[in-house]
């Protein structure tokens, strides 16, 4: 029983390792019309999904096995990462003129 057990123990265990970071909207509709407290939270919810596509893309022991037993998926996982970080770096950069147009402190 054991035996059966494992591989599928394995396979889910890389499963749950290859998480894909959320790409986040560089613009929304709705942006014009938001207030300085709401601009700047939406800025530090872009600085964390920032940091959670950065913390994907590290070295870990998921990484390093999901590496070798499933070349693919990590390398699936640390393009979209790059993207991520990049809408990321794009939505903070759109909410930060937008904090400047309105003159947020």
């Amino acid at each position: 029983m054991f035996t059966r057990l494992l591989p599928i123990l394995f396979f889910a265990s890389i499963l749950v390792g290859c998480s894909t970071p959320k790409v986040i909207e560089v613009t929304r509709l709705s942006d014009k019309d938001l207030s300085c407290e709401s601009l700047k939270e939406e800025y530090r919810y872009a600085e964390q999904a920032k940091k959670d596509a950065e913390d994907v893309k590290g070295v870990n022991g998921t990484n390093t096995a999901a590496a070798i037993f499933f070349p693919v998926g990590i390398i699936a996982t640390y393009s979209n990462a790059n993207e991520a970080i990049a809408a990321a770096d794009g939505r903070m950069m759109r909410l930060s003129d937008l904090m400047d147009k309105k003159n947020c402190k």
